[in-house]
C-alpha cells in the first residue's frame, strides 16, 4: 500500500499501470480519501494471489486477463469486465491465472494496513 502519494482526481489507467511497473509491487494504490481507497493488483499468469481476508468491504473489476475467484463457496471463472464483490473479512482468492490479471480494487472504508 503506497499512501505517499498525491490525489489524482483525473488519471488513467495506462498511467496507473505504468506507475505499479515501476514500483515492483504487485500492487499500487493510486487513490485514498476519508470514505475508500483504490488501486491496481497485477498477478502474472500462472502466479499466486497471497492476499488474506480485510477488515473492508471491496469491489474487484477486472480489466484484463483470465483466472478463476474463490469466496467461501462459490467459485467461477474471471476476466475482462468482471465485477466480484467481497464482504470484510471473507476468505477470498484468484487462483488457475490463465493471462496476467490487472484487476482496479476499491475498499470501502479505505484499507487498513
Amino acid at each position: 500500500m503506497n499512501t505517499a502519494h498525491e490525489i489524482k482526481p483525473l488519471t488513467d489507467i495506462e498511467a496507473v499501470e505504468r506507475e505499479r511497473g515501476t514500483s515492483g509491487r504487485s500492487y499500487l494504490e493510486f487513490l485514498r480519501v476519508a470514505s475508500m481507497s483504490a488501486g491496481l493488483y497485477v498477478i502474472p499468469a500462472g502466479g499466486s494471489d497471497l492476499q488474506s481476508p480485510h477488515a473492508e468491504d471491496e469491489l474487484y473489476y477486472v480489466v484484463r486477463g483470465r483466472a478463476r475467484f474463490t469466496c467461501g463457496e462459490q467459485d467461477r471463472a474471471v476476466g475482462a469486465g468482471s465485477l466480484i464483490f467481497v464482504a470484510a473479512k471473507a476468505e477470498h482468492r484468484f487462483h488457475d491465472i490463465l493471462e496476467e490479471l490487472h484487476v482496479l480494487v476499491f475498499f470501502a472504508p479505505p484499507e487498513t494496513a
